[in-house]
């Protein structure tokens, strides 16, 4: 079936999702094409698992559309879904199950059968290494194998499209790390879409993200170029050996500073310079301390922060009650 349908791609079109006369989801527009790890992003309520839901089919839609490799995710649910693999929030898994029990469940389901069934499940199951546990009931598993488990079972049909709800969930950091440098491995054939809270997240495995807030897209573009709306790119960090009380005001001086704040004590040895609209000021700024005979110890240039975009695009939306 996967080999009839289009190229691997996610799209919504005025997508929205409404419980009463609360709208969860509003009007959203986009689309993820093959080889793009895209990072749904925003605060816990703001719409992400609602949409993830709609795009997979667990959720109908009040008004707009989803399509999954040219599949109207409506009209074509079966088929659809047979595109996608899906990591729900929480991971809802068979506690009775033993987790290899779980995994032969799945295959059947996905209709793997026999040999092909042997090996997927092998291959998952040595990527998430769960060889330990196969054999535990999935209830008296710790949270992290648990949502191993859930992201064995989402890659094991070899799916062209990932819709990966929190992957990282409960995990260590080398499991991060892990389920990260997966998520890059099998990238370049499939499209990815991963919701996440956590902002480190888009910057270690996206090529794009997607910012939203109280159910509306706020914002679309690469992290990079979102760092570039930060205050901080291109801020500058000069640690000098000796107090300089009067550095900051004759660095501030220089065209394209907009202003500068001494950082971590009250001694004057650490000054980080913001620029004006994003200027590149770092050239100017250390030849101005050596003018000025300042004895630098240490001085680099901040990319920006998506925490600090994230925070200023989301207080620019009304404070009314989300739900995701």
């Amino acid at each position: 079936m996967q080999s009839r349908v289009q190229e691997p791609s996610v799209g919504v079109e005025k997508l929205t999702k409404a419980f009463g006369d609360f709208v969860a989801v509003e009007d959203l527009d986009f689309s993820v094409r093959r080889g793009e790890v895209v990072g749904f992003l925003g605060p816990n309520g703001a719409g992400k698992s609602t949409t993830m839901k709609m795009i997979t089919g667990y959720l109908a839609p009040t008004r707009g559309r989803a399509r999954v490799c040219g599949l109207d995710v409506g009209e074509r649910p079966l088929a659809a879904k047979a595109c996608v693999g899906y990591l729900p929030e929480g991971a809802p898994l068979y506690g009775d199950m033993s987790a290899r029990g779980f995994l032969r469940f799945v295959a059947a389901v996905r209709g793997l059968r026999g040999s092909t069934a042997a090996r997927r499940i092998d291959e998952v199951v040595e990527r998430m290494e769960l060889g330990a546990v196969l054999r535990q009931p999935i209830e008296t598993l710790s949270k992290g194998f648990k949502r191993r488990v859930g992201l064995a079972q989402a890659i094991l049909h070899d799916p062209p499209v990932l819709v990966l709800d929190e992957p990282t969930d409960g995990l260590d950091p080398n499991q991060k790390f892990e389920v990260r440098g997966l998520i890059r491995e099998i990238a370049a054939d499939k499209v990815i879409v991963i919701s996440t809270h956590i902002l480190e997240e888009v910057d270690a495995v996206c090529s794009r993200a997607l910012l939203i807030a109280s159910g509306r897209l706020l914002a679309d573009d690469t992290p990079a170029a979102l760092m570039a709306r930060s205050a901080y790119h291109n801020a500058v960090v000069l640690e000098l050996a000796a107090p300089a009380p009067h550095a900051a005001a004759q660095l501030e001086a220089l065209p394209g500073v907009e202003r500068g704040e001494w950082l971590g004590d009250a001694e004057g040895t650490r000054l980080r310079l913001y620029p004006r609209d994003g200027a590149a000021i770092g050239p100017a700024v250390l030849a101005a301390a050596r003018e000025q005979e300042l004895e630098v110890r240490q001085m680099y240039v901040e990319q920006g922060r998506l925490d600090d975009v994230f925070r200023s695009l989301t207080r620019e939306v009304d404070g009314r009650e989300t739900r995701s």
